[in-house]
């Protein structure tokens, strides 16, 4: 007789551990599929807030006329930019541990906060005189301006140092953010040059991240 030659079987404990090993790949390609649709909302808001702050830019350079439409424009920046840093921060923000969703927790207050400083700015201060805004700094709004200044500057410097230490965002864009919220921060006590230039430098690298999120986020139809 002729003898059979069995099929040598794989041990059981090497499928195991192959299995085990593809299970948090499999996981993490269901994780960014199902966040697709949320990673490109950020992606648009992105582009929309880093267009806005360029309006903002040539409306103070005086490259365009400032209107209505303009001013009320401005505060939107901020509500679109709460949106990339949600898609930042739960695309990678997370990995940061503890301190990234603290870090995360003091940039989006900060954002939020900025649009009530826009809103004065934009929609208050420019419909008074020069004496009467000066009195409104003296008192309790200068101290929340000059507050949720601080703690912008504050938490955008947390929230880039989350996603550098999180790792997988593109560094450059990263440091042109921080870079460009500095005079946004600190407007008062920088040139009108300065500010102009932040914000051309902030629009840049919140485009650059959102169309870097929006690449990042597979097709929806697979």
């Amino acid at each position: 007789m002729l003898a059979r030659t069995a099929e040598p079987r794989r041990p059981q404990s090497l499928i195991s551990l192959r299995s085990s090993a593809e299970e948090p790949q499999r996981k993490e390609n269901s994780t960014i599929q199902s966040s697709t649709p949320l990673y490109r909302l950020a992606a648009v808001a992105g582009v929309g807030s880093a267009l806005i702050l360029l309006v903002n830019a040539a409306k103070r350079s005086a490259l365009i006329a400032t209107t209505d439409l303009t001013q009320l424009l401005a505060p939107v920046a901020e509500i679109l930019a709460l949106g990339l840093v949600v898609g930042l921060f739960l695309a990678f923000g997370r990995r940061a541990g503890l301190f990234g969703t603290i870090a995360f927790v003091i940039n989006f207050v900060a954002l939020a906060s900025l649009v009530g400083v826009e809103v004065v700015i934009n929609l208050v201060f420019s419909k008074l005189p020069p004496a009467t805004i000066i009195d409104l700094r003296a008192g309790p709004l200068g101290l929340a301006l000059v507050v949720s200044s601080v703690l912008f500057l504050l938490g955008t410097l947390a929230f880039v140092i989350s996603l550098v230490v999180a790792r997988g965002v593109p560094r450059i864009p990263l440091a042109l953010y921080f870079i460009g919220a500095v005079p946004i921060a600190l407007r008062s006590f920088v040139p009108e040059l300065a500010l102009d230039l932040g914000l051309v430098t902030l629009a840049a690298a919140i485009a650059w991240l959102a169309g870097w999120l929006w690449m990042r986020a597979p097709p929806t139809s697979r």
